[in-house]
């Protein structure tokens, strides 16, 4: 029997049986769908991180108090150690060449309040190249002061949602609010942005950083943020600031310093691995509908059994048998395949649609790996009851026993 004969012949059969034929489709398709979504869904936090990282800038060190204790495994948040990193750690490393630019960063919440108006608000302390190094813009007023001794002074950067709140559509710059019953004045408004490394931009204010450290009544800083001159010059510039941190801190290494490009990396590899382990579990369905393919073709060969004898009565062989529902399932599972990727593409183009800020898509390899993993479990799952088919007598089959 020829190819085409043979397909041709199988969509006659599957169109002869709508409901089962529909109930397979739906199966497969369901699938298919799972893993493309479940996986894209992984890959859209990869691209999430990666853009939120990446939204700090080029060539990026962040400078961390405490010494991480463990080997290998993953980068470090938070260190162990309790010894604080100061200001004046901070000035230390401006003598490094390979650094363009230092944000040290004090972090905290306060009660902003103005006239009757009040609400908690993060509260960052920093220097006029936080807004270099984290890529920040103004709307409107003017940066923070640039000299040490003005450093101090009570003067403030608010987010563009705080600002709203507080003064509505009216000049918010120059006008006087309080930060937990100290006065500031306001000098800037942040451009809005929206959300970056999980932290509001709109809804947090700026200030000096020696502000910060009489309003939280700390000299410690919470980290400080590195920009390089160039690529390449990470393992240099660690080195530099180990030694630097070190002849301050009476000989202790005790600090961690992460990179921009070994967060991505750490982060990515991390969500690829739970991105594979969630495909994985979807395709359990592609597995319950090959069940349900095998099931289905086994009521299938037993009710077919005179059309089989009467194929083999007309020169068919075995082989020709068994390849007909073996070539039936491939279509019924190549159509449902076909189903379950436009339906998941569909799906996430409406969600990315929907909710734009979330990179949701689908890698390339989910996409073949749910097809290729549907088609084998259909051929595997078909091929006994496709056997038994091309088992029958055709004697025996003709006459209904």
């Amino acid at each position: 029997m020829r190819w085409h004969d043979n397909c041709r012949y199988c969509w006659q059969a599957l169109y002869r049986h709508k409901v089962r034929t529909l109930l397979l489709l739906i199966a497969v398709a369901i699938g298919v769908t799972s893993v493309l979504l479940l996986t894209s869904l992984g890959e859209g936090a990869k691209r999430f991180i990666e853009q939120e990282f990446s939204s700090l800038g080029n060539q990026i060190l962040v400078v961390l108090p405490g010494k991480k204790e463990t080997t290998g495994g993953s980068v470090p948040i938070y260190g162990t150690s309790p010894r604080d990193l100061t200001l004046d750690d901070a000035n230390t490393l401006k003598t490094i060449p390979t650094i363009r630019a230092i944000a040290p960063i004090i972090a905290g919440t306060a009660l902003v309040s103005h006239q009757g108006l009040s609400r908690e608000v993060i509260t960052i302390g920093s220097t006029p190249d936080f807004f270099h190094v984290r890529n920040l813009s103004l709307s409107a007023g003017q940066n923070l002061p640039q000299t040490s001794e003005e450093l101090a002074s009570a003067v403030c950067i608010l987010g563009a949602r705080i600002k709203q709140e507080l003064f509505g559509n009216n000049n918010a710059i120059g006008q006087w609010i309080r930060f937990s019953g100290q006065k500031f004045r306001i000098i800037g408004i942040l451009q809005e942005r929206g959300e970056s490394m999980g932290l509001d931009l709109r809804e947090m204010a700026i200030i000096p950083i020696r502000a910060a450290e009489s309003l939280f009544n700390s000299p410690g800083l919470f980290r400080i943020l590195i920009e390089l001159r160039q690529a390449g010059s990470e393992s240099y510039t660690e080195q530099q600031i180990r030694q630097k941190i070190k002849e301050r801190h009476e000989g202790e290494d005790d600090i961690s310093i992460l990179s921009q490009k070994s967060l991505i990396t750490s982060f990515s590899r991390i969500l690829t691995l739970v991105t594979a382990s969630i495909g994985a579990i979807a395709a359990i369905s592609l597995i319950v509908a090959g069940f349900l393919i095998m099931n289905v073709s086994y009521i299938s060969v037993s009710r077919r059994r005179e059309e089989i004898g009467l194929l083999k009565a007309i020169g068919a062989t075995s082989v020709e048998i068994r390849t007909l529902f073996l070539t039936e399932s491939l279509l019924l599972v190549g159509v449902g395949v076909a189903l379950g990727i436009i339906f998941g593409y569909g799906t996430v183009i409406l969600v990315s649609k929907l909710w734009p800020v979330f990179p949701i898509a689908i890698p390339w390899w989910a996409t073949l790996a749910a097809s290729l993993i549907a088609l084998i479990i259909g051929l595997l799952f078909s091929w006994l009851p496709a056997a038994q088919a091309a088992r029958h007598d055709p004697v025996l089959a003709l006459k209904g026993d």
